[in-house]
């Protein structure tokens, strides 16, 4: 009864010991890190010279407490899931252009932004999950126009760095 007894404590002591390890174990890492909500993920990956990604960021703001934030027909207005902030999550497919230091990416998704003729794309470092110099695709903050022709949209002015240019939210 003592021996039985005994093994019980231990197991119990056991358990409380190993009650923190399973349940940090099983909570989600932390997603709040910029290299993981926004970043580039190459449609090609066994060759390293496709120019085909996917883009991943979070935009857009509470509209409750923004007054406008992109010009619509000569009045300030507040667009949905555009601009500065991470109320939204936004993907799309895009590919890479670089003419001597010039890089664009254009849209190759239609729709996959947004149906309106605009999208104001914030400032945000996408993270290309490489290491060393080429680390983060950075997109500066612009307004783009859906092309009438293609219907599609061009980033411009985007160059890659080592860290973060810019601090996406």
């Amino acid at each position: 009864m003592k021996r039985t007894r005994m093994i019980m404590v231990k197991h119990a002591i056991c358990i409380v010991l190993s009650l923190p390890l399973l349940v940090l174990g099983c909570q989600r890492p932390d997603e709040t890190t910029p290299n993981e909500k926004n970043r580039l993920i190459s449609l090609s990956p066994e060759t390293k010279t496709g120019s085909m990604f996917y883009m991943v960021s979070e935009v857009g703001h509470d509209g409750s407490k923004c007054p406008g934030c992109v010009f619509e027909a000569g009045q300030l207005v507040h667009v949905d899931c555009q601009g500065d902030g991470s109320q939204c999550n936004i993907t799309a497919s895009v590919t890479l252009q670089q003419v001597g230091s010039a890089i664009t990416a254009t849209t190759t998704d239609t729709f996959g932004l947004t149906s309106l003729d605009f999208f104001y794309m914030p400032a945000r470092s996408l993270s290309t999950g490489e290491g060393g110099d080429n680390a983060y695709l950075n997109i500066p903050a612009q307004l783009v126009e859906r092309d009438t022709a293609t219907l599609q949209f061009t980033f411009t002015g985007l160059f890659y760095t080592g860290k973060p240019a810019y601090n996406n939210f």
